[in-house]
């Protein structure tokens, strides 16, 4: 890893999501765009085919008086999913993708706040939508019905298209800084707000984030697309750069999808690097190679300081796993354990880790390539200014951004806008300092701290950190209880473990205060409680943590 941070990698700027697609047409026409399983075969669809398509229903959309609208999606991943996604951003209209797995009650809420005019749903959702009463007309396509859905509005844009109607292609476009998608996030407290986002955010994300990463080749597509990180940084990215999107069906068919496609690279989150892990290490052990795994490891760093790479050779079998050709992890969402980073590097994939909120499009930070301190999330993306706001004498402060990513406001409530904007500075709510080197180390969240009544102040999260390190312990959770007249004296911590390594109560105890040892007596955990089921999660996979404290 160098010391130093290096240049910038060149990065062709665009004004609008359109013209970076038809650049990509013009350059790559036959060149695979997606491909995903159909029935037992895999289809493959070239930009130049993908660009027709989006034409074909931006076309029929246009004819039925589609312009200015709010288009809605919510389904499975899938081609026509982000068919329906690239129309949108291609027109004058708004998007605003629904997370999936929403309650009902919840789902039509959104639908509501978001005034939709048209929504686009996979099967299951149907009922749902047809069910509920809108206080407005709101049309319902169906994803997934061969004959009166999605691929009908196709077949009749295509022949409109080829009748001569260019209404869709002619259209003109909103400003780069008017609202172009509306993204409800799922916080860990259950207030979920409209982030309002421009074409320019979304733009000045994508070319930053490609100024600092190298991301391009063959990628599988895992994460969420409601989700503003596979959205903005899978969908957006991967067209900018000609990559080829390979649909993972569902998470349970993740092996299958990295041996089937082969991928270069994945936009994960830190859940699954963390199953990547144990499974790897738990399959290690399972045949009784730990210690010899562990020789290699040593042998392989120490060639790697004469410039020696055997990292390929030596951990085949774990390279043929991810399909013999993965390159790069992308990595972001939540905190991930530095050591979990560190591993990956040493068997050969680079995992690159990065600091992203919805409310920026997502991205903040990351991490580079060969500047890359997996203590830290990386270096401030150049679209923006990051700094600390009131920092301590340890440098520590809320993060604060602003820029070209920072996102217009939260949908139709300027007051929540505005307990967060102040001139320009997005307040993130995340606590942190930077390094020396100018990269930025989350410490935890401001709703999360803890301040005892001696006054010291904890992150419970460094505290996770610690404790998630030990093999045994899957999820954890540290907090303060408070006594009677409401002051937090004491640290609890709820704990998971694994049920595929039990440990009994005792062992976890000295494990836990092992792990805390190097840390103050004001950070040790007073009480333990172990729980009998993983912890409660948001669609995004964060822990709920309010439910438990």
């Amino acid at each position: 890893m160098m010391k130093k941070d290096y240049p910038l990698y060149k990065v062709e700027h665009f004004n609008s999501i359109r013209d970076m697609l038809r650049k990509q047409v013009e350059a790559n026409n036959n060149t695979a765009a997606y491909e995903f399983e159909e029935g037992k075969t895999v289809r493959k669809v070239t930009y130049g085919e993908f660009y027709n398509e989006v034409l074909y229903l931006g076309t029929n959309l246009t004819e039925n008086g589609y312009q200015h609208k709010h288009i809605a999606c919510i389904g499975n991943n899938s081609y026509r999913w982000i068919l329906v996604y690239m129309t949108a951003l291609l027109s004058n209209n708004v998007f605003i993708p629904i997370d999936k797995d929403l309650p009902k009650e919840d789902i039509i809420n959104v639908v509501r706040h978001s005034e939709a005019d048209i929504i686009f749903c996979g099967k299951k959702y149907e009922d749902t939508l047809r069910g509920s009463d809108f206080e407005k007309s709101v049309e319902i396509v169906s994803l997934d019905d061969e004959e009166n859905g999605l691929l009908s509005l196709i077949s009749k844009g295509k022949n409109a298209y080829e009748n001569g109607n260019r209404a869709f292609c002619e259209m003109e476009l909103n400003a780069p800084t008017d609202l172009k998608m509306i993204l409800y996030t799922s916080g860990t407290t259950g207030n979920s707000k409209g982030v309002m986002l421009s074409e320019k955010n979304m733009l000045a994300c994508v070319c930053s984030g490609l100024e600092i990463a190298d991301v391009s080749g063959i990628a599988l597509s895992v994460l969420p697309y409601h989700h503003s990180y596979e959205l903005v940084g899978g969908l957006l990215m991967a067209v900018h750069e000609g990559s080829t999107v390979c649909i993972n069906k569902s998470l349970k068919s993740v092996t299958k999808s990295l041996l089937l496609f082969k991928p270069t690279y994945m936009m994960i989150v830190p859940a699954f690097a963390e199953l990547f892990y144990e499974k790897i290490w738990a399959n290690i052990r399972k045949k009784g190679k730990e210690k010899g795994f562990k020789l290699l490891l040593t042998l392989s760093k120490i060639l790697l300081k004469f410039g020696i790479d055997k990292r390929r050779q030596f951990f085949g079998e774990i390279h043929a796993v991810f399909g013999g050709r993965m390159e790069k992890l992308i990595c972001g969402g939540a905190p991930l354990r530095p050591e979990i980073a560190y591993f990956f590097d040493d068997i050969g994939i680079s995992l690159q880790t990065g600091y992203g909120i919805t409310e920026c499009s997502p991205l903040v930070t990351g991490n580079r390539e060969h500047f890359d301190d997996p203590k830290t999330v990386g270096v401030t993306l150049q679209c923006n200014k990051v700094e600390i706001d009131a920092p301590d004498k340890d440098g520590i402060g809320e993060i604060k951004v602003k820029g070209d990513s920072v996102m217009l406001g939260y949908y139709k409530e300027p007051e929540k806008t505005a307990e967060v904007m102040e001139d320009g500075w997005f307040y993130t709510g995340d606590y942190g300092k930077f390094t020396d080197k100018k990269q930025l180390i989350i410490t935890g969240r401001k709703k999360n701290l803890i301040v005892l009544t001696n006054g010291k102040n904890i992150f419970p999260e460094e505290l996770e950190e610690h404790i998630l390190a030990i093999p045994e312990v899957k999820e954890v959770i540290v907090f303060a209880r408070k006594d009677a007249q409401g002051y937090q004296k004491s640290l609890t911590a709820r704990i998971f473990v694994n049920p595929d390594t039990p440990l009994e109560f005792d062992e976890l105890k000295k494990k836990v205060s092992l792990a805390l040892s190097g840390l103050p007596k004001y950070k040790q955990i007073g009480e333990i409680i172990v729980e009998k089921e993983e912890f409660e999660k948001t669609t995004t996979k964060k822990i709920k943590r309010q439910k438990y404290i």
